[in-house]
């Protein structure tokens, strides 16, 4: 078998056989294939496009290429979330828990944020001592003792991913669906879990901008976790405004904080009682928490109740963090600058634009523009007015935590465009646009 005749097959529109994307996955991931065909192979998917055998083979193999995490001595059945990213998503510091609290153990390895979205490995760093790089070892002693790890990505799972990404990123092949859908599958099934909650963000404060977008990405990654056996669903949710009213690291944590006992945004609460709700329904198999409805019920119990909280504190405590930073979120990181936006005039809020408050926080220091970059955790915004609300000239719209004055500034001039205004009533925005669910395809 020949690189060259693979690139020409599907230069030409052909599919790639299984022992042909084993092939060059293997013989890339080894460095036997040199970057220059690969490269030339990803251009050649990029404007082919890959058929739903070929994008679940692809994915497996990426998958394959390293570690497949066995959490079979943890819980029989494993189940786990993705979010695609968006701005003042901290979904994850309150769904996991919410999940333990149900006897559903969680062991999740998580990625750091590459622009304002942010990681969830990232946030929690925000507390201090907190440990994000775990051996195998203590990964599964801590979810054992636990019932909740979240730890960074071993660089043993799906190493194929990590090469072929590095070569997207400097080929202009990133905005592949087949690749962007093998890629974070591959890692999602070489992590262990048999049934996967995907939140796919849509909006202008997320990568997928369209419904239509977001749908057709739900739609492959659910389709190759079928093919892989795993039970699927895919939440459509907007992020045309941030979710919640933290963006930004120590702030994001400390609302996570306060959602956990009870007391968080209406929009976040309900968001993740949601997404909790369809983790259930998976993790029951059909013996409890069958109902969606229940499962919502449940959540919503648990959550307003408190109850979940202290398995953070164990996950945070086990993971070397400082606890006193969960019990009182006040001792998190504070930036030195704090400065109150108001509304300029009265109206209803047309919009509360999610890119631009991103812009603003990646200006501030809260987010990565490349890789290497290093983050403030104290610094960032909270948005306190969502579309739909009524204002008068004056009202508290956003207030902006800054470590300095120029850098401020800088940021209160990309907000001064944030929010828009309408002398008519405006609807509030839907929190969700339906899902993908994996028994229907």
């Amino acid at each position: 078998m020949r690189m060259d005749e693979l690139i020409e097959k599907k230069r030409d529109g052909h599919a790639l056989t299984e022992s042909e994307i084993r092939f060059f996955i293997g013989g890339f991931t080894a460095g036997e294939i040199p970057d220059y065909q690969v490269a030339a192979l990803l251009m050649a998917i990029y404007f082919q496009g890959m058929n739903r055998a070929e994008t679940a083979r692809l994915t497996m193999a990426m998958a394959e290429s390293g570690d497949m995490l066995d959490l079979s001595d943890l819980c029989d059945y494993a189940v786990d979330k993705h979010s695609s990213g968006g701005v003042g998503d901290k979904t994850s510091l309150v769904v996991l828990p919410l999940m333990a609290s149900f006897g559903a153990p969680i062991a999740k390895m998580s990625g750091r944020g590459l622009g304002a979205t942010g990681g969830t490995l990232d946030k929690l760093e925000s507390i201090s001592g907190f440990k994000v790089n775990l051996s195998e070892s203590e990964f599964r002693r801590i979810a054992s003792e636990t019932g909740l790890v979240i730890a960074g990505q071993s660089k043993s799972l799906a190493p194929a991913d990590g090469l072929i990404y590095a070569l997207r990123d400097v080929t202009g092949t990133v905005a592949s669906r087949s690749l962007i859908a093998s890629s974070i599958m591959s890692k999602k099934l070489a992590a262990g879990a048999s049934g996967i909650v995907l939140d796919v963000k849509l909006g202008r404060g997320a990568f997928m901008q369209t419904l239509d977008e977001a749908r057709a990405l739900a739609t492959a990654m659910v389709q190759i976790g079928v093919d892989a056996g795993r039970d699927m669903v895919a939440l459509l949710s907007d992020v045309n405004q941030p979710l919640g009213v933290a963006v930004g690291n120590a702030l994001e944590v400390a609302e996570a904080v306060s959602t956990l006992r009870g007391e968080g945004p209406a929009d976040f609460h309900q968001h993740c009682v949601e997404v909790a709700a369809h983790m259930l329904r998976l993790a029951g198999r059909g013996e409890r928490w069958t109902e969606l409805a229940e499962a919502r019920a449940q959540a919503d119990r648990v959550l307003k109740k408190g109850a979940a909280l202290e398995y953070l504190r164990r996950m945070v405590e086990a993971q070397g963090g400082e606890v006193s930073q969960i019990d009182d979120p006040r001792k998190l990181p504070k930036a030195k600058l704090r400065y109150n936006l108001h509304a300029r005039e009265s109206g209803c809020l047309a919009a509360v634009l999610a890119d631009q408050i991103a812009r603003a926080t990646l200006t501030l220091g809260a987010g990565r523009r490349t890789k290497e970059d290093a983050i403030d955790h104290a610094v960032g915004v909270e948005v306190h007015c969502n579309v739909g609300d009524h204002v008068t000239a004056g009202d508290l719209l956003m207030t902006i935590h800054a470590n300095e004055e120029a850098s401020l500034q800088a940021a209160l001039e990309e907000l001064g465009a944030a929010v828009e205004y309408s002398a008519s009533p405006v609807a509030p925005l839907p929190l969700f646009h339906g899902l993908v669910d994996g028994r229907a395809l």
